[in-house]
């Protein structure tokens, strides 16, 4: 499979139904091309794995504002009235997570492990049908991994062979998400050679391809 692809082609590899993860922090760092691009495809019945819900007019709010997502896995969505809305009427089914327990699960998703258990969450509707484990006299509740179909991300600058850089804060769930999703397509502002780094940070391997 090429290591590179145009929007264009990387949007038709995303089909109804699927659950994709999408990186991104109210926007900083998400892969604005792709979101727009995926904004006009009419896509749907998609599931969401994200930080947040985005703005309305803004990063993934777009495709909520459109309707394309049956179901929504995010830490908040109170900078997007939409998705409030759609959740009070039942037009979406929204799953509030910790920021901190939604990183670890996909790091989990990544990691091939069978999740984790954490105290957050304990005597808070968060523990409502979830498993309780007591250890060391402390409980804790377990939380299961999630993986994706589809990851879509931001990168400062990519390798030929996929290899990804991050700037700054800008990586945020983008790391972790790279390594839970069948495939990961990042969004990219420059491509290098492979070896080629000006600033070596985090370089992260894709299973997809970067693009242009």
């Amino acid at each position: 499979m090429a290591k590179q692809v145009l929007v264009d082609e990387a949007v038709q590899m995303i089909k109804d139904g699927m659950t994709i993860m999408v990186g991104g922090f109210m926007g900083c760092g998400s892969p604005h091309k792709l979101i727009a691009k995926l904004a006009q495809s009419g896509v749907k019945d998609l599931t969401l794995i994200c930080n947040d819900a985005g703005f309305p007019d803004y990063g993934v709010g777009k495709m909520v504002a459109g309707k394309q997502f049956k179901k929504i896995y995010a830490s908040h969505i109170g900078l997007n009235p939409e998705a409030g809305r759609q959740m009070n009427d039942g037009e979406t089914e929204i799953v509030l997570i910790p920021q901190g327990t939604l990183a670890e699960q996909i790091r989990c998703g990544g990691a091939g492990l069978g999740g984790f258990l954490t105290p957050t969450g304990i005597g808070t509707p968060v523990e409502e049908g979830k498993e309780i484990l007591t250890v060391g006299g402390k409980d804790y509740l377990l939380e299961l991994p999630l993986r994706a179909d589809v990851a879509i991300i931001e990168a400062a600058r990519a390798d030929e062979s996929g290899n990804l850089q991050f700037h700054g804060a800008t990586r945020n769930f983008g790391e972790f998400m790279a390594t839970a999703a069948d495939i990961t397509i990042a969004e990219v502002k420059e491509i290098v050679k492979v070896g080629r780094w000006i600033l070596i940070s985090y370089i992260f391997p894709v299973f997809l391809s970067t693009m242009w």
